[in-house]
């Protein structure tokens, strides 16, 4: 009940501030949301068109937010869960609308860069935050024009060298903060451009000793000692555009991605756990453009190359080595029909590959096919359909449809949408421990003939634009899937490839078992007031409710880790030299308890970080962070144990 009543109260107050201020906000300048063209949406479409629930942050009011990483900032936005396994960074799993972290894609440029490997790996954006123009999330099913994985949902990241207006912005920004436990955090970033080219790049950098995670007491006698969270990741962009004329442009980028940290209890809760792990990421992304009149055809080639080294303990042989590839090409040809007709087709081809100790050398090639449509009509209805046609050497033939409908009446958009979605399985769930001359009992076994996942996906919802500043989204949803992938626990006699078993014992062997459905809905405010020059006031609130079942009613951890209840909000403000940046979270979920190590997964937490700066001239900063402001203990995955309060400050810069 204690709950219930922080949330009822976080929403009156929301509501009571802003019916305060509503004759206000009704007279201020700033663009009506509908005005934003999506372009995840693969035909550009203004946000109330698209019939989906969408959310695009642009640049200037990320450099606003306070954050140390881009999973760090992505988990305030209403609807989208990170649980991490350490701050600043380092890993988390990306959540939306229930969906696992292997079910939402992410992109950079609209190219795919979920890792082959393991979906924990889909965190590891080689993106900086200087290049970032702007952020688009659309929740919800999306395979019917991405493919395989966009069940949740998709994150697309669009750099400034990949944007669709001519680039005109030239500045040099960046900051630097120390912080407690040898904290180095920093950003910068240089752009230059014209209405020809385009030359920018950025680096990043979160270091830290970590904090000290102290011994847990099993008995009298028995305990784990303490070990330092320690992180070290660095990730470096460059990008380069040119326009060759009104109908051809070129756009490429490059970047690499680096990160070494403490991984003690990320994947399991052994005593023996004492994991560290390093991981190297490069990505290529080359992107040819010709724009006519009433056509528009592009050419998208991206690469990604991938290592991971993984030391389960120092104690005993335990390193296993990965090395992934990832080739992706896309062609999309956009045709405008007229001003109420567009239409799109495309098509992919991408081959990815592993060399593993414990996986063993595989690869996989894909082709995918997509046509579709959008129809605008005079009385303000907006109809899209999509058509889907995927062919993989590993889940076969699989055909994915999506409609979309919206409906505007003035301030007020209606829209509703349907769609199927798939997600395939990755290397680990289909190769780990393949390679291991004699497993251990109870360690989990791949399935290299895991069917793909499959899943309906229904939603509803209504857009209300209450003043130019303030829109209020709700969202209702549900999604009926199958064949979801498990580990179970399977005799060895069982398991058609059993060679390197031991007869007579159970492994957790991956499997299509389980048919789930998950339902819930999104409530959302968001409000962009300028108070007058030089002085700005955004906040956004979201509030999601998820339910999960099957007919059983037996969910298992993997399938059900979401929270129940989840609460975002940003808070920024903006007074002349003076801002302000507050940003929360609460999650109420399953209580979970390892009593190997005692570690327990609390059933809810509140997070929150917070934000001071001042500029000192028009060009420099210095600004104040905190991050766990209250001291919170708390888990995202059990063993896990995330940090405490952590101080840091620094100056902040731009031209």
């Amino acid at each position: 009940m204690g709950q219930i009543r922080i949330i009822k109260s976080l929403f009156a107050s929301l509501i009571f501030l802003l019916g305060l201020n509503t004759q206000l906000l009704s007279q201020a300048q700033v663009s009506a949301i509908d005005t934003i063209v999506i372009q995840t949406t693969n035909i550009p479409l203004k946000s109330n068109e698209t019939g989906r629930n969408v959310t695009v942050i642009p640049q200037v009011e990320i450099a606003k937010m306070s954050y140390t990483s881009l999973d760090d900032l992505l988990q305030y936005l209403p609807g989208i869960e990170v649980q991490s396994r350490n701050a600043f960074g380092a890993q988390g799993d990306i959540s939306m609308r229930g969906a696992t972290y292997t079910q939402v894609l992410v992109l950079i440029n609209g190219m795919k860069i979920n890792d082959p490997l393991t979906g924990h790996f889909n965190s590891y954006m080689p993106v900086t935050p200087a290049e970032i123009e702007r952020i688009e999330v659309l929740r919800g099913a999306a395979s019917a024009i991405y493919g395989a994985d966009a069940v949740g949902g998709v994150i697309n990241i669009i750099t400034k060298s990949f944007r669709s207006e001519d680039n005109l912005r030239t500045d040099i920004s960046g900051e630097l903060n120390y912080g407690e436990n040898k904290l180095v955090n920093t950003q910068q970033g240089m752009s230059v451009g014209n209405n020809k080219y385009y030359i920018g790049g950025g680096i990043y950098m979160n270091k830290s000793d970590g904090e000290l995670v102290p011994e847990n007491s099993l008995t009298d006698s028995t305990s784990l000692a303490a070990y330092n969270n320690f992180f070290d990741i660095r990730t470096v962009g460059i990008s380069a555009g040119y326009k060759f004329n009104n109908q051809w442009n070129i756009q490429l980028r490059s970047a690499y991605d680096d990160r070494d940290f403490a991984a003690r209890y990320f994947y399991t809760n052994s005593t023996f756990d004492k994991s560290v792990e390093a991981t190297r990421n490069w990505w290529n992304q080359i992107k040819i453009n010709n724009i006519n009149e009433n056509n528009s055809t592009d050419i998208n080639l991206a690469f990604r190359a991938g290592t991971d080294e993984f030391v389960f303990s120092p104690d005993f042989p335990s390193t296993n080595l990965h090395n992934t590839q990832f080739w992706n090409l896309n062609v999309n040809h956009l045709r405008i029909l007229s001003d109420r007709l567009s239409i799109k087709v495309g098509g992919q081809f991408d081959r990815r590959s592993i060399e593993s100790t414990d996986r063993g050398n595989h690869n996989n090639i894909h082709f995918g096919g997509y046509a579709m449509g959008v129809f605008r009509a005079e009385n303000g209805l907006n109809v899209t359909g999509s058509l889907r046609l995927d062919y993989d050497d590993n889940y076969k033939l699989e055909f994915t449809p999506q409609v979309n409908l919206s409906y505007n009446i003035d301030k007020l958009t209606l829209r509703a949408s349907a769609g199927r979605s798939i997600r395939a399985a990755d290397y680990t769930e289909r190769f780990v421990s393949y390679n291991i001359e004699s497993l251990s009992p109870g360690r989990s076994l791949g399935n290299p003939n895991l069917a793909a996942e499959s899943s309906w996906s229904e939603e509803i919802g209504i857009d209300v634009q209450l003043a130019r500043n303030w829109t209020i989204k709700a969202t209702g949803f549900s999604r009926q899937s199958s064949n979801l992938i498990d580990y179970v626990p399977t005799l060895a006699e069982d398991i058609e490839r059993n060679s390197n078993l031991n007869a007579g014992v159970s492994y957790f062997y991956a499997n299509n078992i389980t048919d789930v459905t998950t339902s819930g809905f999104e409530l959302e405010s968001w409000l962009s007031k300028k108070l007058g020059d030089r002085k700005t006031l955004s906040w956004s609130l979201g509030y999601t409710f998820l339910n999960t079942t099957n007919e059983e009613d037996v969910i298992s951890v993997y399938i059900s880790s979401h929270a129940k209840h989840l609460v975002t909000t940003n808070f920024i403000l903006n007074l002349d030299k003076f801002d302000l940046s507050i940003n929360g979270i609460y999650k109420q979920r399953t209580e979970r308890f390892a009593e190997a190590i005692n570690s327990t997964l609390a059933p809810s937490y509140t997070l929150w970080n917070a934000r001071v700066g001042f500029r000192v001239t028009n060009n420099f900063g210095i600004q104040f962070q905190i991050h766990n402001l209250m001291n919170t203990e708390y888990q995202d995955f059990l063993g896990a144990r995330m940090p405490g309060r952590w101080m840091m400050g620094g100056l902040k810069y731009k031209f």
